[in-house]
């Protein structure tokens, strides 16, 4: 077994690092590394590690929303859901409905979901749950004064219930994640977690902190009123609650990233790894840890697509192994390092999730977990296609001789290569595997295409262009009198 809590990785630093400090008690506290070690994750991803739970891997959307009715039927107190989607068909109108009974059976009902996400959902669809004295808040709507808060979403996906049962995913709530039968279209691929035990006192947390953004903060005695959570299992977990600029799950994926021995498996819906990030991957790979990065072939955000794959090139010559879901949209956000750590949660690995969103991962200390996860990796990997480099491109892997007489673990380097999508041929279908030739080509015809239209349009239109810088500098202008106005009065009330 290689990693997770970083109390495996400690024993090998330690016998480095204490004779250049010229310690003379070797011997000194391997309990106290350890909890070094664990202090580190902490800090890292701002979430303590909780023990005394149990937790289950719920693989697409059917099983996590019968999962989530039923909890949900069983609730005597509270019921807290945030979802970033909830569109008005079957889907939502079942949970709906579902919360509405419960209310409507003195349970405390409170959804929260996100402006954008929602977008075009009325206050009329929930006008049987607000009757039945449940409550509902909308996510950061646009305002006048901040326009560029705009860009911070709301774009968790969990339920809690009565203090002891909790689910987290990335899993929202509409028809589309169940796909359609009658048409052919297959479900959506996608990873959610249930707890029980105290972690789940974390996600009641991070529900009051982001439902306290919308609007009167939740009674401390509401959540006083709720048993502590006794004992369920054996797993540890670590509950990462994301709030805009915290880069709580990036810094701890960094981490991670350098501390993994063996393997490090990603599943990612939208990725645009930041450079920092897609440096730890490819230095993790060239000093010989299995980094496997599984991504959709297909995306239902199209625009997104050319940005993902422009950073298979550095990743694909660094060693890293990248796969295309074959189904028809793979939306899980997961990882599994080594035989012990395991991430499932909301958090894609793009900057608007590490570093904009709010987000609500779990990560999960465990080897049976891990080794679930991993099984579940493996499976997928056969529903996929491997991207790869020409032959004469692969890279071969250090041993471990190289790795261990290796000082570093590659070069510091920017992702600026892009990479052109080519059709599956006939040796994609035979060996499941897709060439990656040169892309260059596109990525900058793209670019340059952008650019022209942007000048032919100011040169054709230029007053048109003209009214938009305008109306853009009026328009901050007001902003800033605004926030001047507003700290004056601040002031004045403390004054």
């Amino acid at each position: 077994m290689a990693f997770v809590s970083l109390s495996q990785t400690t024993t090998k630093f330690s016998a480095t690092v204490i004779p250049h400090h010229k310690h003379t008690n070797y011997g000194k506290d391997l309990q106290d590394i350890r909890a070094i070690a664990q202090r580190a994750f902490s800090r890292s991803a701002d979430a303590p590690l909780i023990g005394g739970n149990s937790v289950k891997l719920l693989i697409d959307a059917e099983l996590n929303y019968d999962a989530w009715i039923r909890a949900i039927a069983k609730a005597k107190r509270v019921i807290y859901f945030e979802n970033y989607i909830i569109h008005n068909d079957k889907t939502g109108r079942r949970f709906r409905d579902a919360l509405t009974e419960r209310a409507e059976a003195g349970v405390k009902v409170r959804v929260l979901h996100d402006w954008v996400g929602c977008f075009g959902l009325s206050r009329k669809f929930w006008e049987p749950l607000l009757a039945a004295r449940g409550r509902v808040r909308v996510h950061n709507p646009p305002k006048l004064y901040s326009p560029v808060e705009i860009l911070s979403r709301d774009h968790r996906k969990m339920l809690a219930v009565d203090g002891h049962t909790g689910f987290v995913s990335g899993i929202c709530i509409s028809d589309t994640w169940l796909g359609n039968e009658a048409k052919g279209i297959e479900p959506w691929r996608d990873t959610g977690v249930e707890i029980r035990g105290p972690a789940v006192t974390d996600l009641l947390e991070a529900f009051r902190n982001v439902w306290a953004e919308s609007g009167r903060a939740i009674d401390k005695r509401e959540m006083e009123s709720l048993e502590t959570p006794e004992k369920a299992g054996d797993v540890d977990v670590r509950v990462i609650a994301t709030s805009p600029r915290s880069l709580n799950l990036y810094r701890l994926d960094l981490m991670i990233t350098a501390i993994a021995q063996k393997r490090l498996w990603l599943t990612d819906a939208y990725f645009a790894g930041v450079p920092a990030y897609v440096q730890a991957l490819k230095a993790a790979a060239q000093d010989g840890v299995d980094v496997r990065l599984l991504v959709p072939g297909g995306s239902d955000l199209p625009w997104l697509r050319p940005i993902s794959t422009a950073g298979y090139r550095p990743l694909l010559e660094s060693g890293v192994r990248v796969f295309e879901w074959n189904g028809s949209m793979l939306h899980a956000k997961t990882a599994v390092a080594d035989d012990r750590w395991a991430r499932v949660g909301s958090t894609n690995l793009n900057i608007a999730s590490w570093m904009t969103n709010h987000e609500l991962d779990v990560a999960i200390e465990n080897e049976e977990f891990a080794t679930k996860m991993a099984e579940v990796y493996e499976n997928d990997l056969e529903h996929s296609t491997e991207i790869v480099l020409r032959a004469k491109k692969r890279v071969r892997l250090p041993t471990d001789d190289e790795r261990q007489s290796r000082p570093g673990g590659g070069s510091i380097a920017r992702v600026t290569a892009g990479a052109l999508r080519l059709s599956r041929s006939v040796s994609a279908a035979v060996l499941n595997h897709r060439v990656l030739g040169p892309a260059e080509s596109r990525s900058l015809a793209i670019t340059a295409l952008m650019i022209i239209t942007l000048a032919a349009f100011a040169l054709l239109f230029p007053r048109i262009v003209s009214w938009i810088i305008a109306a853009v500098l009026v328009w901050t202008g007001i902003v800033l009198l605004l926030h001047s106005l507003y700290l004056y009065r601040q002031g004045r009330r403390k004054g």
